[in-house]
């Protein structure tokens, strides 16, 4: 038996999703700025059907709907950025459309990275997916693209692989990586859980450090080749997918 399709007020959803309070829709009703499938809405406490079609259907000043609660967006995380709602400097927020921004519930970022390290990061609405993505027990993976400071010395791909590496500070064991070495200091390292600082962590404990750090990868989801640095994507199904598929080896 197929669930009833939810529906809410228009005034209500339109005012959750950024486009100003819900007198201010009350006055684009009165106003002939709302459409659905081509007819004007006059009412704004009409109920709407949320419907996966909807942000198609539904135009205000002819132009399509945002996508509906439980978007998911892509960032190319530039350097210098914050995954932060309050701290100095620009923060990944920033990057984000005025009206995403006051949408509510708000879009979150999936996990951090910090502020030196560049790349893929995630953010959604969904707090359901939030914490499946980042909940231990999917060990979801992530690629990094690391530059280092000093020479690799060849222990280090065995090291990371046995698991049991500690961090400073830490009393519970890594879990096993990945490490492929690209060069005499450089190299790409696939982790399983994410702690704090964990890459730039990890290669301290063997005495090294990293000087550049880029994430490019999570679960079988690459970073878009065309994503430049301080874009963002709104995510199919299909790439959400893909955050939890096996990635190619």
């Amino acid at each position: 038996m197929s669930r009833p399709i939810p529906t809410a007020r228009l005034d209500r959803l339109l005012a959750n999703m950024g486009y100003g309070s819900r007198r201010d829709i009350g006055l684009m009703t009165k106003a002939g700025w709302i459409s659905i499938d081509g007819e004007i809405v006059r009412d704004e406490a009409a109920r709407v059907r949320l419907k996966a079609d909807l942000p198609a259907r539904l135009l205000i000043r002819g132009k399509k709907l945002d996508p509906l609660p439980g978007m998911v967006i892509m960032v190319h995380k530039p350097l210098g950025v914050t995954c932060s709602r309050k701290e100095a400097g620009t923060l990944i927020y920033d990057l984000l459309p005025d009206r995403w921004r006051a949408r509510d519930p708000a879009l979150s970022t999936v996990g951090r990275l910090d502020k030196e390290t560049s790349g893929l990061i995630l953010m959604t609405d969904d707090g359901d997916l939030l914490h499946k993505i980042i909940s231990p027990k999917h060990h979801v993976p992530k690629r990094y693209v690391v530059t280092l400071d000093r020479l690799l010395n060849g222990t280090e791909v065995a090291a990371f692989a046995a698991g049991g590496l500690m961090l400073d500070g830490e009393t519970k064991p890594l879990l096993p990586a990945e490490l492929e070495v690209t060069g005499e200091r450089s190299a790409i390292l696939t982790l399983h859980e994410g702690r704090y600082h964990q890459v730039r962590r990890m290669f301290a404990a063997i005495g090294n450090h990293v000087t550049a750090l880029h994430r490019d990868q999570i679960g079988a989801l690459g970073l878009p080749d065309d994503l430049e640095a301080g874009s963002l994507r709104v995510m199919t199904e299909e790439d959400v997918a893909k955050v939890f598929a096996v990635p190619a080896k």
